[in-house]
């Protein structure tokens, strides 16, 4: 694994997405200059797009109590619904719009491959996927190859996949021009008491990646996801996924076999800044500290650089630590 970064300074904050106050905090906390790596990871973790820095205050005030909630909001990969006989319904809404607007096919497909895995990362088997879309003028020659492509994309991952769409809307408005809205929904039924947490607990547990190989798609692509999308933003075609529906059906397999066996500690999708954010997440969440060993991360590119590794966003990937000593 190669380890040449560029230098840190302001201007790489800046370029990062980070503000200059955001960039004197993490000077702040670190007590020196943080490298390119480390860097990238605090744009990708303090982003819009992973942190809800901006529309948590709005988040909240949302309705998080019920006699059949089983999981609140933000608690775990999805939100989880007891819906009696011993079954659960998990759900889960999430945009793809600013990759959908660069790429509609891929941002699309991508974006219904991600919301079906937090599904499935919990223990439940996806039944239904749904959707809402924003789109500009229908006139307009740019709304009609965005919306060909996103109708192509979401369609054509759920085929593969084998999920159907049974629900969507969509309106067509001028204020949607620039900055179209991508919402994909999946459901998905589990037998209460069979669901896994994103969790890391047990000193010594192993951690592994599960699914498809790390690649250098969508490397800073939480950060482009929570930026202003202009004229210029075609050139950011590199931050957005690949998708691999055929994979994701696999995963999906394997994944509940696995589930059954008894020996999965937890698990977390990895999206949105990708080995980072996942191992992060499911370290704070138990409160267990995790050694991650990148030389042994499968890669799909010779030459991938230690950061893009640790921030590609590489779809169809799960991270999953397993109890020690356990098949």
């Amino acid at each position: 694994m190669q380890t040449t970064e560029p230098p840190v300074s302001l201007d790489t904050a800046l370029t990062l997405g980070l503000s200059a106050e955001e960039y004197q905090r993490i000077l702040e906390i670190m007590g020196r200059q943080p490298n390119f790596a480390e860097l990238s990871v605090f744009a990708v973790m303090w982003s819009e797009h992973c942190s809800y820095k901006n529309s948590i205050r709005w988040l909240k005030t949302l309705p998080r109590e019920g006699t059949r909630l089983l999981v609140g909001a933000g608690e775990e990969n999805a939100g989880l619904v007891d819906i009696g006989e011993g079954l659960a319904c998990a759900f889960k809404i999430e945009s793809h719009n600013h990759p959908s607007a660069i790429e509609p096919y891929q941002g699309a497909a991508t974006g219904v491959g991600g919301i079906h895995r937090d599904i499935f990362t919990m223990g439940a088997r996806p039944i239904a996927a749904l959707n809402s879309l924003r789109f500009g003028p229908l006139h307009s020659p740019r709304t009609q190859h965005l919306l060909r492509g996103v109708v192509r994309g979401i369609g054509d991952y759920g085929n593969c996949f084998g999920v159907p769409t049974v629900g969507g809307e969509v309106y067509f408005q001028d204020c949607y021009h620039q900055n179209i809205l991508v919402n994909a929904m999946s459901v998905g039924v589990v037998k209460a008491g069979e669901t896994v947490s994103a969790v890391a607990d047990g000193p010594g547990n192993p951690v592994f990646i599960l699914g498809s190989a790390t690649g250098k798609d969508g490397i800073h692509g939480a950060t482009f996801a929570a930026a202003d999308l202009t004229e210029d933003s075609e050139e950011d075609l590199p931050a957005v996924q690949v998708g691999d529906p055929f994979q994701e059906k696999l995963l999906l397999e394997a994944t509940l076999e696995a589930i059954q066996t008894d020996a999965i500690v937890g698990m977390q999708d990895m999206g949105a800044a990708g080995i980072s954010c996942s191992t992060s997440e499911m370290s704070a969440k138990s409160g267990t500290g995790m050694r991650i060993d990148l030389d042994k991360v499968p890669t799909r590119h010779a030459h991938m650089e230690a950061f893009g590794s640790r921030l590609s966003e590489s779809q169809e990937r799960m991270l999953m630590g397993g109890k020690k000593g356990e098949e």
